[in-house]
C-alpha cells in the first residue's frame, strides 16, 4: 500500500499509515458506496529508507514486491 499510495498519490507514508489505509479500503468495499471512512496518516516512510524503499534489501531477503496495483487486498 505505501508503495502504491507514493506512486499514484504522491504519499510517502509508513507502514502502520500503510496498515490504516488497507483496513479503510478493505471496509470500504465491505460497506459499499455511500460511506464515509476516515483514517490517520500516523508515520512517514522515512525510517523504512534503508530497508523497504531498498530494492537490494528486498532482493536479499526474498521481498521483492510483485503487486501492480491493489491485488493484494483481496488476500484474506
Amino acid at each position: 500500500m505505501s508503495r502504491f499510495l507514493l506512486k499514484n498519490d504522491g504519499l510517502f507514508i509508513g507502514s502502520s499509515s500503510a496498515m490504516n489505509c488497507v483496513g479503510a479500503v478493505r471496509l470500504a468495499r465491505l460497506l459499499g458506496p455511500g460511506h464515509t471512512i476516515v483514517t490517520i496518516l500516523c508515520d512517514s516512510g522515512t525510517r523504512h529508507l534503508s530497508k523497504f524503499c531498498n530494492p537490494e534489501y528486498l532482493s536479499q531477503h526474498g521481498l521483492t514486491p510483485s503487486a501492480k496495483a491493489l491485488e493484494f487486498l483481496d488476500y484474506r
